[in-house]
């Protein structure tokens, strides 16, 4: 016996339904579950979700729907008009990206506890004490974004949302981002000059050599590497040389203050 499929429906299980307005009309894609989260991650660290960089890993298929459950596919016509494309592939990008996860209540609070944690692993692992130069427990900060009422958001990454509870902690903790040690050598001839350039994103010069090239062993914030990396190569055209020497540069000791 054979059933009638009309061909504008595609049935799908077990999905994950992600879905977006645009235009006044609905939107849906079907990813699999547990894939979501790990796509919109971005950049993570080793405790966190690797990013799913295939989309096929992610999408239980490249249509975009109105309604996923009941299988209707979208009109080429409404996707032109909200989006300007009928690129299903690229749309999918869009609404996997910027869209409404739709999860069960026990889903979304699973979900949310998850990110809530990858985020204060995010926080605990980039930052220290500034009079200390030590780091704080992961415990600690959850207990701080909880005093803070901070509110995880899906639709952000948790390393965009671990940057935005740095500036929210920094108002009612000592906390701040952990120094980078660089080891900068440069030729002589444009080494004083680029130094003057490079003093206002250096936090503190720990030694200088001026034997036969400048070389300048320093801290920075982590946020200034690429304008300095990039000062570096214009300024010496690429005759100078840059050198991570610690990612982190904290107090070295087996406990983690509280």
């Amino acid at each position: 016996m054979s059933i009638f499929t009309p061909t504008n429906q595609i049935r799908l299980t077990n999905v994950a339904v992600v879905r977006m307005k645009r235009a006044g009309k609905r939107f849906e894609i079907a990813c699999y579950k547990n894939k979501v989260v790990g796509w919109r991650s971005g950049v993570t660290f080793s405790s966190i979700l690797p990013r799913e960089k295939d989309l096929d890993e992610v999408l239980q298929t490249h249509s975009v729907f109105v309604n996923v459950s009941k299988g209707q596919v979208a009109k080429k016509e409404d996707l032109v008009s909200a989006f300007g494309t009928d690129d299903q592939t690229e749309i999918c990008k869009q609404i996997l990206t910027k869209g409404e996860v739709q999860v069960s209540d026990k889903e979304r609070h699973t979900q949310l506890e998850q990110m809530f944690r990858d985020i204060a692993t995010i926080v605990a692992d980039k930052c220290v004490n500034p009079e200390t130069k030590r780091p704080y427990t992961v415990i600690l900060i959850e207990r701080a974004m909880k005093d803070i009422h901070y509110s995880v958001k899906t639709n952000k990454s948790t390393k965009q949302q671990a940057l935005e509870v740095i500036k929210q902690l920094k108002e009612k903790m000592k906390i701040e981002r952990a120094h980078m040690r660089l080891r900068f050598i440069l030729p002589l001839n444009e080494g004083k000059k680029l130094k003057e350039k490079l003093k206002p994103l250096i936090k503190v010069i720990e030694s200088e050599d001026y034997s036969q090239q400048l070389e300048i062993v320093c801290l920075i914030d982590p946020g200034c590497f690429r304008e300095i990396d990039e000062l570096i190569k214009k300024e010496t055209k690429g005759k100078g040389s840059l050198e991570v020497l610690n990612l982190k540069d904290v107090e070295e000791g087996d406990e983690k203050f509280e």
